[in-house]
């Protein structure tokens, strides 16, 4: 039987998960657990109101992408004369 040599080799310390990722893990977990049994319990109330977002979209639309009211972009300066 042979004696092998392993002076070289160097045990590391086992690295320990520090305190703020363990919390960070534990937050996700109950997050998602919180999250899980809200939309559980409440997806009636949730997927009620989605029949009204074509509603609400209507004016946010005009706004966003008409920019509203009193801004005509015609192209030319209203003092501008076309001659025909």
């Amino acid at each position: 039987m042979t004696v092998q040599d392993h002076s070289g080799f160097q045990e590391r310390p086992q690295e320990r998960m520090s305190t703020k990722a363990k919390a960070g893990l534990a937050l996700m977990g109950f997050l998602g657990i919180a999250g899980a049994l809200l939309f559980t319990e409440h997806r009636a109330h949730v997927l009620g109101l989605l029949v009204w977002l074509p509603l609400l979209a209507c004016p946010l639309m005009h706004v966003f992408m008409h920019g509203g009211h009193g801004h005509h972009h015609g192209g030319g300066r209203p003092d501008d004369q076309r001659s025909v």
